[in-house]
């Protein structure tokens, strides 16, 4: 099972979250940012349909491929910014 791990991190003259190399868009406040993360970590792991997606690779390259609805990965949210009052715990 895959795993991805969002990262919330100061950016662009207030916050974001990003995975990998990938920022999310900024957001004015640390909590905004990190509240972000958690919801768009959370949809991550969501079951859906089975459907085709398309993607672009770091060369540029796209690919297509058919995603199964039910393989969802595991997510978590690291947040080494500040411990603000009331965080959920991630798996």
């Amino acid at each position: 099972m895959a795993h991805v791990r969002y990262e919330v991190v100061e950016h662009d003259g207030g916050f974001a979250y990003k995975v990998g190399d990938v920022f999310s868009e900024s957001f004015p406040t640390h909590r905004a940012a990190l509240d972000a993360a958690i919801a768009a970590a959370d949809r991550q792991q969501a079951a859906g349909q089975t459907q085709a997606i398309g993607y672009q690779d770091a060369e540029g390259r796209w690919h297509e491929e058919l995603a199964r609805g039910d393989d969802r990965p595991q997510t978590e949210v690291e947040d080494d910014l500040i411990e603000p009052v009331g965080r959920r715990p991630r798996r």
